[in-house]
């Protein structure tokens, strides 16, 4: 656990190498995954900026390196250096992200909600390469795709067979062809 939702913004993380989920865990302990983070990210930036808590808890999916920047640091660098703008951009970018995720959610089918899920998980990814392991299990997948965890592994089965993913044995799926997968998901609606 890197940061914690509800907790005052106390300081920012940089995200040297490595890469983190984003969740958000409901009233009743209900967890939703909400993002997949990298190597290059800030993190709890938002809660130091804005003097309020943390509004989503952020988890080491890999190991991570990490730099810990105290709040008080970061705001007189913010202000040293002008950043208020690039921040902005920086949240603004965040919130289409978000826009274009729910807006997928709402009207694709599940394998093209998934193909597209891997796809940004693959740009987080801290490795590059021909294959790529996402260190997700099924359930996760689920959760960030607002799918059932039936419904992801009959979306992943034809990619498998086709053998442009395989499942890993400690959980998550090494990604063979990404470019497959998404050509597959968008022919099938």
């Amino acid at each position: 656990m890197l940061l914690r939702q509800g907790d005052p913004g106390t300081h920012v993380i940089l995200l040297v190498s490595g890469s983190t989920l984003i969740t958000l865990t409901g009233s009743h302990g209900e967890r939703t995954l909400l993002a997949v983070r990298g190597a290059g990210e800030l993190l709890g930036e938002l809660a130091v900026l804005d003097n309020q808590p943390r509004t989503a808890s952020v988890i080491a999916a890999e190991d991570c390196r990490v730099h810990i920047i105290p709040a008080p640091d970061f705001l007189a660098f913010v202000d040293r250096h002008d950043l208020q703008a690039a921040l902005l951009r920086h949240a603004i970018a965040r919130v289409r992200e978000a826009e274009t995720v729910r807006l997928e959610m709402a009207t694709s089918a599940v394998p093209v909600r998934l193909a597209s899920a891997l796809g940004r998980l693959l740009q987080a990814a801290s490795a590059g390469g021909a294959e790529c392991l996402v260190r997700l299990t099924q359930l996760e997948l689920s959760q960030l795709i607002g799918a059932s965890r039936n419904a992801v592994g009959t979306a992943l089965k034809p990619w498998r067979e086709q053998g442009w993913l395989a499942t890993e044995a400690a959980g998550g799926l090494i990604i063979r062809d990404i470019t497959s997968i998404q050509s597959h998901a968008h022919a099938q609606t």
